[in-house]
């Protein structure tokens, strides 16, 4: 048999066997080690940080939500639902316009600048928005006790959490709409504020949906 022939059949061997070696760690063991690893020690972060409510997934602590009340007949924009704590403005995300079998929501900022006439006219509308929705009686918010956070959106359109200054502001309204006491509310913002990571990094903030959880269940005690 001639010897080229003879090592060529060997390298080809060679070679089918290091790919099957390769493709066996790489494709199948080190892929199931991580996944392993990764459900045994951060089994919630790795499944998208999921929160559950009465047995079920309701969402993700990353994701932020919208409490809008259903669409009435004419009407584009939804109204929020004011018996819920509301999170910030979303006014970065847009629709899909691609596929549209999917009613899917797009992320981003609205890539405004500060002096832009249509950012400022938002920011305007949301302050005088969140003035008239959480002044109840006995209870008056003015323009200045907005925070920022409640009128601006984040970089993602998406932030799941408020300032605990926002939750605050919203405590009379909650109340009044849920027939609660304020002081039961605000006790719920006070147990479901959490403080800076290693205590400097980031501000203190208030998850808006997990806040709206435990608000359902204490409604639901009253």
């Amino acid at each position: 048999m001639n010897n080229s022939f003879v090592n060529t059949a060997r390298l080809l061997g060679a070679g089918l066997r290091a790919l099957l070696v390769l493709t066996l760690v790489t494709g199948v063991i080190y892929p199931l080690a991580v996944t392993g690893i990764a459900q045994g020690l951060f089994g919630t972060k790795a499944n998208g940080s999921e929160i559950k409510a009465d047995g079920k997934v309701v969402g993700s602590s990353l994701i932020g939500q919208q409490y809008n009340l259903p669409l009435r007949k004419g009407q584009e924009t939804p109204d929020a639902d004011l018996k819920w704590f509301q999170g910030r403005p979303a006014n970065g995300l847009g629709t899909n316009s691609v596929n549209t079998r999917y009613k899917l929501i797009l992320s981003g900022a609205t890539n405004l600048s500060a002096d832009s006439k249509v950012l400022v006219k938002q920011v305007d509308d949301a302050k005088a928005a969140v003035v008239k929705e959480n002044t109840v009686p006995g209870y008056t918010v003015k323009p200045a006790d907005v925070p920022a956070d409640a009128v601006t959106s984040s970089g993602s359109g998406l932030d799941p959490a408020i300032s605990p200054a926002y939750a605050e502001l919203q405590v009379h309204r909650i109340a009044a709409k849920n027939g609660l006491s304020v002081a039961q509310v605000e006790t719920l913002v006070r147990d479901h504020t959490t403080g800076r990571t290693l205590g400097f990094i980031g501000e203190p903030q208030v998850n808006v949906l997990q806040l709206n959880i435990a608000l359902k269940d204490l409604t639901a005690k009253h």
